[in-house]
Parts: C-alpha cells; structure tokens; sequence
C-alpha cells in the first residue's frame, strides 16, 4: 500500500433527489428517499489525471471512491483492432481488454474485469475495518475478490450456487481470510443473493451492496476511461453484455464525468448491451418498453439458465428500473438491448481468436456477437467510433502449463436454508 496515497475526495449523490451528501464510510443508498434509486460520486476533481504515482487500476484513483491503494492491481487496456474490425469492416474499432494477455500489457490473472470492481469495493473499505465483506457471485466476481482479499489479507465470505464452483480457480492456494458457502446444485445467482441476504442480517458482516456500491460502478467504469483516454474522446458506441446491467450503467455515468472532463466531447455514446439466449431478462423487459423486469417462474428461470453458454449472465434481479438503472440509461442514450444465441456465440469467440490471437470468455464473445449482429443489420456506420468492452480473456493462456488450485465451499446449504441455519454455521465457523 502506497504511503503517499490520501483518500480521493468526493461526495454522494441521490440520482432521484439530487440529495448530496458525505459518504459515512459505507453508504449504499440515500436516507428518507420516497422510492429506490441509486447514488452516485461527485469527484472533487472534475478532470482526471493518470499521469500520478499510482500504478494498475489506481492510475484512475482521482475517479475511484478508495481510501487506499491495495497491492496487485491492472487497469484495463485498451487498443485499436486490425484483424477483428477489417473482418467486420469498421474503421475504428477499439477493444477494451480486461484478462490476461502480457503481449498487449493486461496481466490480470483472474481473467476477468471483474478485478476492477473488486480493487475498488475493497480499496473502499478503511484499513480499520473489523467486518467480514460479504459478496454473492455466479463466478467471476467471486474469484476476482478471493484474489484481492487473499493477497491483501482482508476477510470475505463469499456465496455462491454450488454447480459455479468450477470458477473458483486460482494459480496459488487462497488464503484462510477467505470463505466459501454454496447454495445446493439446481440453484442459482438469485438463490446465492438470498443466501448472503440472510448471511449478512448478522452484525459481524458488511454486504459488498452489488450495483448500489458505488466503489463497484466506477471500479467497472475503468474500462471506459481506458478506452476514451486511449482514443481522445468518447467514442460513438459501447458494447457490453450484461447479465446485471452494472457495467452498462458504470459506463453511463463515465461517459456524463467525461463529458464534465470537457476534453474528450460531448457526445453520449450508445449503450449496445447484450445477453445470452433463452435467458433474457433485460431484453424481454426492454422490447417491452417496461421499466421493470417481466414476472418469471423460479423454475423456468433455473431451467433456461442451464442452457446458456454465458453462465455470468445470469442475474434475475438486475438492477434495471431502479432510478438511475440500466432502463434510465439506455432511454438516455438511445441504446438497445440484443439477444445472442449460444451458436452465434461460439462463432464470435473463434472469429475473435483468429483475427486478434487470444481466448475470450463466453460474455465477451455475447457482446462480439452482439456487435457482428448489428453490423450485419446494417446498423452501424463503417467510420463511428466504437468500443467493445472484452470483459474476460485469455483463460486458456493464462492456465497453460500451470497447476490450479481450486477453492472448495466450507458448507453446502440447501436453497431453503434458514438464517438460524446461517447463524449455526456462522458461530461454528467465526
């Protein structure tokens, strides 16, 4: 931890009030709103310097609400394509790449943007803090905050659906200040929320708050402040899939600080985001011009997220109508949502493999789909300036050769577990 680092200065803000106000150290929403809304950060530093002492994600500390610099971070890299965009014939195409790739500079070694969420949420919290943090993943998310915190040594409890556990890998053993509990096979990302839910209804944890911490939003809102300070200005499109909707919305609110900066222009690129056939919450809700999210049955959710190939896109609760959510932001923009089937992502991962030369996962491939989709319809220009947020890559490279550690759950819970089951295991265990 650098100690020449002071804490970045900004304030809150209630997107449906316009309430402004401190952070008291953990504040996920504004006190005595009428009805939900998310807040935002007011940085004092209205333009944003990278050009600081601070190496990886915290070159963007002037825009991160962190206390202190953590050790081990990357920022995202961006890079004008050749091979990818002459294939789909665009002009300017820039790819955000967060994973692993030492050859274009990106050494994040979980693989995942999720790192950026997790160097911010935890870079968040005082070095004083004596809670356990406590974050529900469907994979990435959880691998990226087992590694933070292990190499940090701060104390996580992580929850998770049992049949995700295959993300869990590492290429050196997690530290013991890390913990894993699963909810039962057959559940998923919603049942792994209810269950940190009721972990953190106990006064020895700290819930991480998913979209509504601030920390998260703008740790995933580096990928557009690589790109833009890469290209010189905002660019005229984002694609990203999405199964929450937060990097949609992180991006958003970027793109306003951006154009507060007043030197990268005004423009207010549009959110393309994507997610993964048969399931398609956001896009159902957004075809029918609905703020909230279409009513589904449990089991009809559970089985269509079995059958897709982007398993990370699985969120039933997005934070979608919220005020300031990803519907403000896509009727802001003038964005659109698409729907991309396993088959048409297969072909994007091995169309991107062989013109740029490396892995990506399968929701960086939903939103290249995405994209293919929207050129082939004719509705992008061959000159607008477009980002393509590459949100995980270059896993096969990264475990080439390598021994993997995987982390095992500490306790398996049924999806109707009780918080007296919690708090057994709890006092068992803490």
């Amino acid at each position: 931890m650098s100690e020449h680092f002071t804490k970045t200065l900004y304030t809150l803000q209630s997107v449906l009030s316009g309430k402004e106000f401190e952070d008291a150290g953990w504040c996920l929403d504004a006190e005595k709103e009428e009805k939900p809304s998310l807040i935002r950060t007011n940085y004092q530093k209205k333009q944003l310097n990278t050009v600081n002492e601070f190496s990886g994600l915290y070159k963007f500390a002037d825009w991160l609400p962190v206390n202190r610099i953590l050790n081990g971070s990357c920022a995202p890299v961006t890079y004008k394509s050749i091979g990818l965009a002459n294939s789909l014939g665009l002009n300017n195409l820039y790819i955000t790449f967060s994973g692993y790739w030492p050859e274009m500079g990106a050494l994040m070694k979980t693989c995942s943007f999720k790192e950026t969420e997790a160097y911010s949420v935890c870079a968040r919290l005082n070095s004083n803090n004596d809670k356990i943090l406590v974050v529900a993943s469907a994979g990435n998310t959880a691998r990226a905050f087992a590694k933070v915190c292990s190499d940090n040594q701060i104390p996580l409890l992580l929850c998770m659906p049992q049949d995700s556990l295959d993300a869990m890998w590492f290429d050196e053993p997690v530290s013991e200040c890390v913990k894993l509990i699963v909810t039962r096979s057959g559940s998923d990302y919603f049942d792994a929320i209810n269950l940190s839910n009721l972990v953190c209804a106990h006064t020895k944890f700290l819930p991480e708050g998913g979209a509504k911490n601030v920390a998260r939003r703008d740790g995933m809102a580096t990928t557009v402040l690589s790109a833009v300070t890469h290209i010189g200005q905002i660019p005229d499109y984002y694609f990203q899939a999405v199964g929450s909707g937060t990097g949609g919305i992180a991006a958003w609110e970027a793109n306003q600080r951006l154009i507060g900066d007043g030197r990268f222009g005004n423009k207010k690129m549009k959110l393309m985001v994507s997610q993964n056939l048969p399931f398609v919450p956001i896009y159902e809700a957004w075809k029918a011009d609905s703020r909230n999210i279409l009513p589904m049955e449990d089991s009809i959710a559970r089985k269509q997220i079995r059958k897709i190939k982007a398993k990370v896109l699985s969120n039933r609760k997005p934070p979608y109508g919220v005020t300031g959510g990803l519907f403000d932001a896509l009727k802001d923009t003038n964005g659109d949502v698409i729907a991309i089937t396993n088959r048409e992502t297969t072909i994007a991962a091995k169309l991107f493999a062989k013109t740029e030369g490396i892995d990506i996962h399968p929701a960086a491939a939903v939103a290249t789909a995405s994209l293919m989709k929207n050129i082939k319809e004719l509705k992008i220009e061959e000159d607008a300036i477009v980002m393509l947020n590459i949100t995980g890559g270059g896993e096969h490279l990264f475990k080439a050769n390598k021994k993997l550690f995987y982390l095992q759950p500490h306790h398996v819970f049924d999806i109707d577990a009780t918080k007296e089951d919690i708090c057994q295991w709890i006092e068992s265990k803490y």
